[in-house]
């Protein structure tokens, strides 16, 4: 089979989280009041706590991910597990999401980044973006992801920042709600990608040149 290359891939999976199909679970505190101080418990093999509002589960197909819907708000949470997030995180570099807001909850070290995109990653849409707020652990033995996708016609307000609502009243109280746990069912991320281990650390390491400065690098990563 013909090795997939990264930015390919990226693309495919920030297409993925946006449109809610594949990484999730959820959880959240209920100190605020984004829907008559309603919150709905969930609880995983690799991650248990408590989301904002009114939560459905809507896929749980595989142990290492999960999503959920919060209809009223119009939020789609994708939680997943993955041996090495931090190499997840270092892809969506390539995709412009970098610079993360670092906190700290419950002893766990938690980094949040914030983008938008539109449904099939286009560009050029008119549409209106959606918000996304990723949060990522790293622990040990393997590695967290939270997913919150917030549609573009959602009423919660969202901003590429911390003092946003969708941050202090959903994330926040989400992370402080938040056990992790170690699993057995926690893929290799080169395998998710189709890749080998080889393969995937050749792309990881053209990327850490991306992020070094070597903008001649990306050329290798795209051919």
């Amino acid at each position: 089979m013909e090795t997939k290359n990264i930015l390919i891939i990226a693309v495919v999976v920030v297409i993925i989280a946006i449109l809610g199909v594949v990484f999730a679970t959820g959880m959240l505190n209920g100190n605020n009041d984004n829907g008559n101080g309603e919150t709905t418990p969930f609880k995983t093999e690799f991650m248990e706590g408590t989301f904002s509002g009114k939560v459905k589960l809507v896929d749980d197909k595989e142990k290492f991910m999960h999503s959920y819907k919060d209809k009223k708000n119009k939020i789609t949470y994708n939680i997943s597990t993955v041996d090495d997030s931090e190499a997840m995180m270092d892809i969506y570099y390539l995709q412009g999401v970098m610079n993360p807001e670092k906190r700290t909850f419950n002893g766990n070290e938690w980094n949040i980044y914030f983008t938008q995109a539109v449904e099939g990653n286009d560009s050029n849409s008119d549409d209106d973006p959606m918000n996304i707020i990723i949060c990522q652990s790293q622990q040990k033995k393997q590695g967290y992801l939270i997913y919150m996708i917030i549609d573009a016609d959602s009423k919660v307000n969202a901003t590429l920042n911390t003092y946003g609502e969708s941050y202090t009243d959903f994330v926040e109280p989400l992370l402080n709600s938040i056990t992790l746990k170690e699993s057995k069912n926690v893929p290799k991320i080169y395998e998710e990608f189709g890749l080998t281990k080889d393969q995937f650390n050749e792309q990881m390491d053209l990327i850490q040149e991306v992020k070094a400065g070597n903008q001649s690098a990306i050329q290798q990563v795209a051919g």
